[in-house]
């Protein structure tokens, strides 16, 4: 997919999902933001910035760790997800927080003064997740730490199959190269490519649980990257897409609902 193309879809399709994002996705995704956010060792008084921060989960945990002597700047593609996390940290009452519209794969104007970067599970979308991880290390501090988690390898993550089935219907690929940074040492070539030193990377298994088939369908189809095709979709094509997403993961349903597997992987390093 053309890489402009490919941030128009991402920006649109998450201000369509941004809205029940967390309803579908908070309790899946914890395991892979406490590793995180364990690995970054954030402290009282550091500037954080969060790249892809959609609706502020680890945005306001950070902020609350470094505290209000701390600051974080959190930044997303999408001005739905923005909005939500700026509200977010309003409710919250943290005024150690600042949000803004940007793609991460534009350098961000300002000094090297960030004392620790974090992305979690943002890097999977950017047509060139180097270049946007690059350009984060660049607003380190030297000895400032890096921390992103990305989903680990296609085969080992159960609900994948969603996505051939919708690329199946629309004009190119949704997200093209979704688990290429999860597969194999990928993701540290990344680290050690951006120059980072000290890079460590965790892979962690894990279950995602739907209590019906309809919140696993909410989940894969409105709540995240493929919301804006399946906006798209006639009722037809949307009665298709989600039986044949059913017949998927047949095989893990279970008396309570649905336990579809699951991997994380989670990379750190610190800039020279």
């Amino acid at each position: 997919m053309d890489a402009r193309l490919q941030r128009r879809v991402q920006r649109y399709g998450w201000d369509r999902a941004a809205d029940r994002y967390d309803a579908a996705w908070a309790e899946a995704l914890r395991p892979a933001q406490d590793l995180l956010l364990e690995l970054a060792r954030l402290r009282s008084g550091e500037r954080v910035l969060d790249v892809a921060c959609g609706t502020g989960a680890i945005t306001l945990e950070a902020a609350r760790r470094v505290g209000p002597a701390g600051a974080v700047l959190g930044t997303d593609l999408s001005e739905r997800m923005v909005e939500l996390c700026r509200a977010a940290a309003d409710a919250a009452g943290l005024l150690n927080v600042c949000i803004e519209r940007a793609d991460a794969e534009d350098p961000l104007a300002g000094p090297a003064d960030f004392d620790a970067a974090l992305c979690a599970l943002g890097l999977m979308y950017m047509p060139d997740p180097e270049r946007g991880l690059r350009n984060s290390v660049a607003l380190l501090r030297p000895g400032g730490r890096i921390a992103a988690a990305v989903w680990g390898e296609r085969r080992h993550c159960g609900w994948a199959s969603v996505f051939p089935i919708v690329d199946a219907r629309v004009a190119s690929e949704v997200c093209p190269l979704f688990f290429r940074l999860g597969s194999g040492d990928t993701l540290r070539a990344a680290f050690e490519g951006a120059g980072l030193t000290d890079v460590r990377v965790e892979r962690i298994d894990t279950l995602i649980r739907h209590r019906d088939l309809d919140e696993a369908c909410a989940a894969a189809l409105l709540a995240g990257p493929l919301a804006l095709a399946w906006s798209r979709f006639d009722a037809g094509e949307r009665s298709a897409v989600r039986d044949e997403y059913a017949e998927s993961i047949r095989p893990f349903r279970q008396d309570d609902g649905y336990a579809i597997p699951a991997q994380f992987v989670v990379a750190t390093g610190a800039r020279r």
